[in-house]
């Protein structure tokens, strides 16, 4: 059976993309997104989202009549899901956050309404384990005239995969076709139908297993990450007080065979590494000592940063006792959660950037070349060209090691680094 026409349901960093490689491959796609600006920036083909070779892609959709947004969902041969899912506030019990399936449930529930026998179904969100088979018991209770494989096994009516994506932003395009996939399905033929979709674009290899475990898959991938993340700030810390440069100990214990210590920064952010492991945490809460502890020592960083800020602002202060505290100016360079990106999502820079302001008297400016506008919490700032910023400030504290602030070789002697620019 062939996929004539593809429904997307949320149309952010893979949704988008991924709609876009359908309608390039001679597929009719449908874009479903509730925010109105997406929708229209869709239909205008342009994007909301910074990416290389996106907005060319969308627009060739466009043009050719094969991509277009709405804010209904209509029927189709596949619905894919890829839809947010945030943390809700802190459990007091439990004292970590807990995941949000609101948006998912939303899409399954919407979905469920225009579901017909044979449509295939593929959750892309990030999830809990055992959502997927979540979202086909909640679809048959919306559509009790359909057989879901979680009741009916192979010989259910419609086909239910979870498919996790695992690309890096900046290389989006690319890896979304050339990276591996895994396959979850509820039994082998919604994984072989999901086989059959996938191969449209992607150019990497499947590998086959059970939702549960593809679900735990994508976790585990970006909690370990975390894990390394946090060994790479919580020796910064240490060798900070021990008068040690870490870039330097990296450097040497990185020249070891079978170590590859990564780079410490001023925390951990992104819709994926900093969200993640709590929905690990939060389904085997006793269990995952060391993933919670990772997460403790990273969320902590951004604290650590500005202790070393006000010592800092304390040694310019004794040097320059003629200058007062509204003198002060201070640039912080990069708010984006990764280099070379303009993704804010979960970014430590930002939470930085925000309490910079709180215990500076003076101006504080913020470089972020791949922004145009600041964010609302952050009205208070002067978003300026970086030029400007290495020329006024007295105190640069370098947060994002992107390409651009590389090329700068002198930075001066009241310089915070967090990425280890000054050091290579």
């Amino acid at each position: 059976m062939f996929f004539n026409t593809i429904c997307v349901i949320g149309l952010g960093y893979i949704g988008l993309p991924t709609a876009a490689m359908f309608a390039s491959k001679e597929k009719k796609v449908i874009g479903f997104d509730i925010n109105q600006h997406v929708v229209d920036t869709v239909n205008s083909g342009k994007t909301h989202i910074m990416e290389p070779k996106l907005e060319l892609m969308v627009k060739k959709g466009v043009d050719k009549g094969l991509l277009r947004a709405t804010k209904s969902i209509e029927p189709a041969d596949v619905f894919l899901i890829a839809v947010p899912t945030p943390l809700l506030t802190i459990n007091s019990k439990l004292s970590i956050p807990e995941p949000d399936l609101t948006y998912i449930k939303s899409a399954a529930n919407s979905v469920a309404k225009v579901l017909k026998k044979d449509n295939l179904v593929i959750l892309e969100s990030t999830c809990p384990v055992g959502v997927t088979e979540k979202m086909s018991l909640w679809m048959s209770e919306t559509r009790p005239d359909l057989t879901f494989p979680h009741s009916h096994g192979e010989n259910s009516d419609i086909r239910i995969s979870y498919c996790p994506e695992r690309v890096l932003p900046g290389n989006l395009m690319v890896e979304l076709a050339e990276n591996d996939r895994i396959i979850g399905g509820v039994t082998n033929k919604c994984s072989q139908r999901s086989i059959e979709l996938y191969k449209e674009f992607v150019k990497g290899e499947f590998f086959i297993t059970n939702p549960r475990t593809a679900e735990m898959c994508k976790l585990t991938e970006n909690s370990s990450r975390d894990v390394q993340i946090a060994f790479a700030n919580e020796l910064s810390i240490i060798c900070d007080k021990l008068d040690i440069d870490v870039w330097e100990l990296i450097s040497l214990a990185n020249r070891h065979p079978r170590v590859d210590i990564l780079k410490p920064g001023p925390g951990v952010g992104g819709h994926c590494i900093a969200v993640d492991p709590w929905f690990i945490v939060s389904s085997a809460t006793k269990d995952s000592k060391l993933i919670k502890t990772a997460r403790s020592v990273n969320n902590s960083k951004p604290s650590w940063v500005l202790k070393k800020l006000k010592l800092k602002i304390a040694d310019f202060f004794n040097e320059y006792p003629e200058k007062k505290p509204k003198d002060l100016i201070i640039a912080c360079y990069g708010l984006t959660f990764k280099a070379d990106i303009d993704d804010l999502r979960e970014s430590p820079s930002l939470e930085i950037a925000s309490k910079v302001t709180k215990l500076n008297p003076g101006q504080t400016f913020v470089v972020e070349p791949n922004i145009l506008d600041l964010p609302n919490s952050l009205k208070d700032l002067e978003l300026i060209k970086f030029e400007t910023a290495i020329k006024r400030a007295d105190i640069n504290l370098i947060l994002v090691d992107h390409t651009s602030f590389k090329k700068q070789k002198v930075w001066g002697k009241y310089t915070i680094d967090t990425r280890g620019i000054t050091h290579s």
